[in-house]
């Protein structure tokens, strides 16, 4: 559940000018580098003016603290990460192997993490989740939930249980192993990606792969292994193909 955000971290109006907007995007992009320089505990409204070369009395017309700052900041982490999430699985490609997904995935966010903006806020909930609003168990569990559909239609013989406890396992492994690759310089965090990567391909494709009975539907040439077919008559009472690759014909067969 979203909790009720109080009057006082909520910002005390919307920028609606582009001279107004490119104010506030400033003094986000300089809370953000603060938060990282000091720790959000240490930062101050006035240290985030400085850097964000802006008057404090500029910053306030905006933000009564940095509590709404840092909201604001979260508020568009959670529709960036929203967004990125729909995108990722409606797009996704089943009949292609799995790694091609966890591929796309890992780069997609270790890009999007490059942003300070983003990945303070991401860092930060492990550090203190009580500061947030937006982000909490519940929308953890939301996200199990669609992980574990997501593999399901990737594998329809899946049961909903061990669907659940693969997105489980996945969304807490995941987690963990980007926090770590993020608390790592630039230089390091290659490596630690293409850890992430190679984990979660070993221990998703044996659950994700199609079933043994789905498996033998697929139609495959026995002479040079194409599944590019056309149906050509039948013999015998039985369908006859065509392969497109080698030109050779043959019989359905069963078992």
């Amino acid at each position: 559940m979203i909790r009720k955000k109080s009057d006082s971290t909520l910002m005390r109006r919307q920028p609606q000018q582009k001279r107004s907007q490119e104010r506030v995007e400033k003094i986000l992009q300089a809370a953000a580098e603060v938060f990282v320089e000091v720790g959000y505990e240490a930062a101050t409204t006035h240290m985030i003016a400085a850097k964000a070369e802006t008057a404090i009395g500029s910053l306030y017309q905006f933000f009564p603290d940095k509590l709404a700052i840092f909201h604001a900041l979260e508020t568009r982490h959670m529709e960036q990460v929203t967004k990125i999430n729909i995108q990722m699985m409606q797009s996704a490609d089943k009949q292609k192997p799995l790694s091609e997904f966890i591929e796309r995935m890992v780069n997609t966010y270790a890009e999007y993490f490059e942003n300070p903006m983003s990945r303070v806020v991401y860092i930060q909930y492990f550090v203190a989740p009580d500061l947030f609003q937006l982000f909490d168990e519940t929308f953890n569990e939301q996200l199990v939930t669609q992980f574990a559909v997501f593999f399901r239609q990737w594998n329809p013989d899946l049961a909903v249980e061990k669907s659940e406890l693969l997105a489980e396992t996945v969304h807490i492994c995941y987690n963990s192993l980007l926090l770590n690759a993020l608390r790592q310089n630039a230089n390091q965090r290659p490596a630690r990606y293409a850890e992430i990567k190679a984990l979660l391909v070993a221990y998703l494709t044996p659950h994700t792969q199609q079933s043994a009975k789905q498996v033998m539907k697929v139609m495959m040439c026995p002479h040079c292994h194409s599944s590019r077919l056309s149906k050509n008559g039948h013999r015998h009472g039985k369908q006859r193909y065509l392969c497109k690759d080698c030109g050779k014909q043959f019989l359905e067969r069963t078992g």
